[in-house]
């Protein structure tokens, strides 16, 4: 591995660990589980109860593949996450589309100044379709390229 693969693993190691110290707080001290840490997305961290879950999971991720010193390993994880993540969003998506309860109504949504109605869901829908795509896409990349790694030793 290289210094820079090395770096990334502590910073997303250290990043997730501060994710989950602060999802703690916001959870359980301030009873803001649903309360949203957007500079934390990129984790998959899209309320602070993800990050109770969220921030464990990467920086167990993150510390295992420091110890292995496997950056494929670590990027086949975050593609197989962003898969999976990607379709429970697509469900969840789907499913506020044609729930009579409404727990993101449309105006508070981002891109909803746009779109002015709830077309903005579908809109979700078909991001999430993108993110799942371009996910397997790298998977299956990742996969080859991991396997052809433990070939060529």
């Amino acid at each position: 591995m290289t210094t820079f693969q090395f770096s990334c693993l502590i910073v997303y190691g250290l990043v997730s660990l501060f994710a989950l110290i602060k999802g703690l707080d916001q959870a359980f001290k301030k009873n803001n589980s649903f309360g949203q840490p957007n500079f934390l997305f990129w984790l998959g961290i899209f309320v602070w109860a993800d990050a109770l879950i969220l921030g464990l999971f990467w920086c167990l991720v993150s510390l295992v593949c420091f110890l292995l010193q496997d950056w494929l390993l670590f990027l086949l994880i975050i593609s197989v996450f962003w898969t999976v993540r990607s379709l429970g969003e697509i469900i969840y998506w789907l499913n506020q589309q044609f729930s009579p309860i409404i727990r993101n109504p449309p105006k508070n949504l981002l891109g909803f100044s746009w779109l002015k109605n709830d077309s903005i869901w579908f809109i979700y829908q078909l991001f999430w379709q993108c993110i799942m795509v371009v996910s397997i896409v790298s998977l299956i990349f990742l996969i080859n390229l991991h396997h052809s790694s433990y070939l060529c030793q």
